[in-house]
């Protein structure tokens, strides 16, 4: 994966951190971003001391200037761009939060991967192999939320439905484009000690940003949700509601 060229949303800590991480182990020169620069350039910074290719940009994902400014530095400094992960997000339906939840989460966890995707779909169409992931969750499955527990125990509208919108959009991106160089997929990281997962999550940062990971690497799936079971990852068995949005390879093209 060397000369590769990856942007990663929310890149400063957590999941975004351990994916930007990953993929620079693998020599993919990697756009750490995050809300503030200084924030993506500690980030940054920190890989870079471990021999790592990063660079850290400013990117409030709510924010248009920086969206097109971030799409217009990609085309001018490489050309192209091979990998988008869009794994900025926010859980805001606790306690704590101020503001309007269930608006402020469709912003960022719906909207922002929506208009980043499309500003940097022309460069992402101009690579060999370009890859979109979004992280997305397995609240957003409508048969996940019927079926399990836990699910209508956490009950979280606003973060599910942001969700299963992201999965609408995922499999939009991958009709799109079918027929290109470019996959597109979601993952389910699973429960991640993050500040949204909260300690008790039984993944840590490095764990969850794996699915992400291996997804990338991926060459024939399209339109699909992979997540992480016993260590093991793999196509979702129910997560992407099947019945209405399954996309194979061979579908595809």
């Amino acid at each position: 994966m060397e000369n590769k060229i990856a942007l990663v949303t929310g890149a400063s800590k957590g999941i975004g951190y351990e994916v930007a991480r990953q993929l620079a182990k693998q020599g993919v020169t990697v756009l750490v971003a995050a809300r503030t620069k200084a924030a993506a350039e500690e980030a940054a910074g920190e890989l870079r001391r471990e021999g790592l290719q990063a660079l850290g940009v400013e990117l409030e994902v709510t924010n248009a200037e920086h969206i097109a400014e971030i799409a217009q530095f990609i085309q001018e400094t490489y050309g192209r761009l091979d990998i988008l992960v869009n794994n900025a997000g926010i859980w805001a339906e606790n306690s704590g939060y101020e503001g309007d939840a269930f608006r402020d989460t469709f912003e960022v966890n719906t909207f922002a991967p929506f208009f980043i995707t499309e500003a940097l779909l022309p460069l992402l169409l101009k690579s060999d192999a370009g890859r979109i992931v979004n992280q997305s969750s397995a609240l957003g499955s409508i048969q996940f939320q019927l079926s399990n527990e836990l699910a209508q125990r956490i009950a979280t509208p606003a973060y599910s439905a942001s969700k299963a919108a992201l999965n609408m959009l995922t499999a939009y991106w991958a009709q799109k484009t079918k027929g290109t160089n470019l996959k597109v997929n979601s993952v389910h990281p699973g429960l991640v000690k993050t500040r949204m997962g909260g300690e008790k999550a039984e993944l840590s940062a490095e764990e969850g940003a794996k699915t992400a990971g291996f997804t990338i690497w991926m060459s024939s799936c399209l339109g699909e949700m992979f997540e992480q079971q016993e260590g093991l990852i793999g196509m979702s068995p129910h997560l992407f509601d099947r019945v209405s949005l399954r996309l194979s390879a061979n579908e595809t093209g």
